[in-house]
């Protein structure tokens, strides 16, 4: 059996944005998770005070977490419009604590879809025994993979179930930060690859200097802090870098998402300022 290891700091962190959006913030809330919360553990008796933590601060972390939400509802919205046209399967790489499944189950069965979630054996494990404990399980449509994404994780995909004959969605949310250029550009291939009708959705920073002068300290906190978890940043893109990189993978069509369209999506007339940064912004691209 593989041994467990936690999600690490990064995906907890994410989590807890999440969470933190529907407690901190006004509605009309541009996604309800608390899922990840209860996964974490941080809502149980002895979860260290969560909201005390200082990458919780309200206010300081007023425009990231609106980038964490904003970004998990842009991808849930693709991937069910995408379902809407036949597309079957929804791959999530570096799942962490994603919880597309356990909120939009009943979405997701009426569209016929296939989640795949992929991530790193020990915290597959970990995860597991979590929704098991909580009551969720894992249902049939639902398919955790273990893979070694220094190995042949593609093909670990696929000895799960993973079709790459058929059109898929895949989010890569929050890791291209975490991967050199090469590593970005050798997973582009893998999904270019994939049958026609296919999109990736992919999250992808841009350099400090590209980013609001408001926020570039925390962003220099945000890599201060990376770096001393041992998951340094590796890798940040101008819009139109990434698009090429995409494009020389072999993807047919590509879409910057920049900031500006996320905050007129999903948080136009709102009266508290909340809106998210540029600092992460994301790319659509398709076979």
């Amino acid at each position: 059996m593989q041994a467990e290891t936690a999600p690490d700091h990064t995906a907890v962190r994410t989590a807890l944005w999440r969470a933190l959006h529907l407690r901190a913030d006004a509605p009309p809330h541009v996604i309800e998770d608390e899922v990840g919360l209860r996964l974490a553990g941080a809502d149980a008796p002895d979860g260290r005070g969560w909201r005390a933590r200082p990458d919780m601060d309200v206010e300081a972390t007023r425009r990231t977490r609106a980038s964490i939400v904003a970004r998990a509802r842009f991808v849930e919205d693709l991937v069910m419009d995408r379902a809407g046209r036949g597309v079957d399967q929804y791959l999530v790489l570096g799942a962490g604590l994603d919880t597309f499944a356990q909120r939009r189950a009943a979405d997701a069965v009426a569209a016929g879809l296939r989640v795949f979630e992929a991530d790193r054996a020990g915290a597959v494990a970990w995860k597991r025994r979590r929704l098991t404990e909580l009551g969720y399980g894992v249902p049939d449509w639902l398919t955790p993979v273990p893979v070694d994404f220094e190995g042949d994780w593609w093909g670990q995909l696929v000895a799960a179930g993973f079709d790459p004959g058929r059109p898929a969605v895949v989010a890569s949310s929050g890791v291209t930060m975490y991967l050199t250029e090469d590593a970005v550009t050798a997973t582009f291939r893998h999904i270019a690859r994939l049958a026609p009708g296919s999109t990736l959705v992919t999250t992808f920073l841009r350099p400090i200097e590209d980013v609001e002068p408001d926020q570039r300290e925390q962003l220099r906190v945000a890599q201060r802090g990376a770096r001393a978890s041992g998951t340094p940043f590796l890798s940040f893109y101008a819009p139109e870098r990434i698009a090429a990189l995409a494009r020389a993978a072999g993807f047919r069509e590509t879409r910057h998402v920049p900031a500006e369209e996320l905050a007129d999506r999903y948080f136009a007339g709102r009266t508290d300022g909340l809106r998210p940064s540029r600092g992460e912004e994301i790319l659509v691209a398709r076979t």
